[in-house]
């Protein structure tokens, strides 16, 4: 590897981490995040020209940093001299100019824990679509570029690109503040925020189309997301909660495939594969939720449901009574037609897939599960359990025609064959949705 690739890749990386920084600190000094990351990407065109010649700085995030600044602050004095400014703008860049020294190992801004959580929630705000705030936070936060986004969601390049500019259009008319919102607003954004990190996740860990199961860049992201929330907001129990979910559902990434590539769910996984770090990371969390001493939200709950599963070192060992109360409860506090339908593969396994049929058979009228195919999938895996192998088969078939990801069809298919050859049942619970 040349000097040249190596520095690029240093950069690279120096860039996934810094970046948010970056352009945060700009935001607030330009109250525009589309100018804001112009100016940020300013500064890595001058590290990729200039660090080759002269060598990488011994603080290449200060450095960073700096150059941004100064073109930010360029830009602020260019705007004083071709407008008619009030005296206010002068007194701002002068404030700006002292707090942005020259000197490259100088620690970065002491406020910047403050600039990034304005970052988090305006990239994830209401204003936006839902696929404007993924793309625009993995762009802000996640540092990834257009064709990164694009190929880790499977959508066409100019899409993305059209997602990330009319995100950052709608905030310039719509005059979004940059600063955290305060009182009942506050927990109405957060619910935002934590919905942007757990989609995200969500889309690595059980990817809606494509030739693979998973996306584990796309978890790995949402995890570092979750992970700064988590610092930048420690009152919040739901942000650890949301911590503590990702960190329990990122220890099994390992295990959820075998060695050509195909699913393998969660009870028939080798927990010795599941990161045990990862986990005690993820209980950590969930305790710090419970020491702040307030009700249990959606996903502290969830995170309780990924601790009982963890905890278990062998699938017989799981807590299936505990999973189905917290599900109850989870259902009674955030109702939704997936929740149910996640409880009804715990009531099965707690109760008996007589039981578990019965509340999935309340969801067949359900206007949202209509495209949905892990209700045919775990109606599909009751109806198994209980012998009833040509309603089974047909669940099985009409999910795999549902489903854009092809190592799920394949894994569908085969369980409607095994329905058709009548051989003994595949492990209990093999058809719900993955954990």
């Amino acid at each position: 590897m040349t000097t040249s690739q190596a520095i690029h890749q240093r950069l690279d990386a120096v860039w996934r981490i810094e970046s948010a920084k970056i352009i945060a600190v700009l935001t607030r000094m330009l109250r525009d995040v589309g100018l804001a990351e112009e100016m940020a990407q300013d500064a890595l065109v001058s590290a990729l020209e200039i660090w080759p010649e002269k060598g990488m700085p011994d603080n290449a995030a200060a450095w960073l940093m700096t150059v941004a600044k100064n073109r930010a602050l360029d830009h602020l004095r260019h705007r004083k001299l071709t407008q008619d400014k009030e005296a206010e703008l002068t007194y701002e860049i002068e404030g700006l100019l002292q707090d942005a020294a020259p000197d490259l190992e100088k620690t970065l801004d002491d406020n910047i824990g403050d600039d990034l959580l304005r970052l988090v929630f305006i990239s994830c705000h209401p204003v936006l679509p839902t696929e404007g705030r993924v793309a625009l936070t993995l762009r802000l936060l996640g540092g990834l570029s257009t064709d990164e986004i694009a190929r880790a969601f499977l959508v066409a390049e100019p899409t993305i690109a059209q997602r990330i500019v009319r995100a950052k259009r709608t905030l310039a008319e719509k005059r979004v503040p940059y600063e955290v919102p305060r009182g009942a607003e506050l927990e109405e954004r957060l619910c935002s925020v934590l919905q942007v990190i757990y989609l995200i996740f969500n889309e690595g860990y059980s990817a809606s189309a494509g030739a693979d199961w998973m996306r584990p860049a796309l978890c790995e992201e949402a995890l570092r997301l979750a992970r700064i929330l988590a610092g930048l907001a420690p009152q919040e129990p739901e942000v650890h909660g949301l911590a503590a979910l990702l960190e329990i559902q990122s220890s099994r990434l390992r295990a959820r495939c075998d060695a050509r590539g195909r699913p393998v769910l969660l009870l028939e996984q080798d927990r010795s594969r599941w990161d045990q770090l990862l986990i005690g990371r993820g209980l950590a969390a969930l305790e710090r939720a419970a020491r702040l001493d307030r009700p249990a939200g959606p996903y502290v709950l969830q995170a309780e449901i990924a601790a009982c599963h963890a905890r278990a070192r062998k699938a017989e060992d799981t807590e299936w009574l505990r999973i189905a109360a917290l599900y109850q409860t989870l259902s009674e506090l955030a109702s939704s037609p997936v929740v149910e339908l996640n409880r009804a593969v715990a009531v099965s396994m707690a109760f008996g897939p007589a039981e578990g049929l019965a509340v999935a058979d309340t969801l067949l009228d359900e206007p949202l599960l209509r495209n949905y195919h892990l209700l045919p999938s775990v109606r599909g895996d009751l109806l198994f359990k209980l012998g009833r192998l040509d309603e089974a088969r047909a669940e099985f078939e009409r999910a795999a025609g549902m489903t854009q990801n092809e190592r799920e069809r394949d894994l569908l298919l085969t369980r409607a064959a095994t329905c058709h050859r009548r051989l003994p049942p595949t492990p209990p619970g093999s058809a719900a949705p993955a954990a």
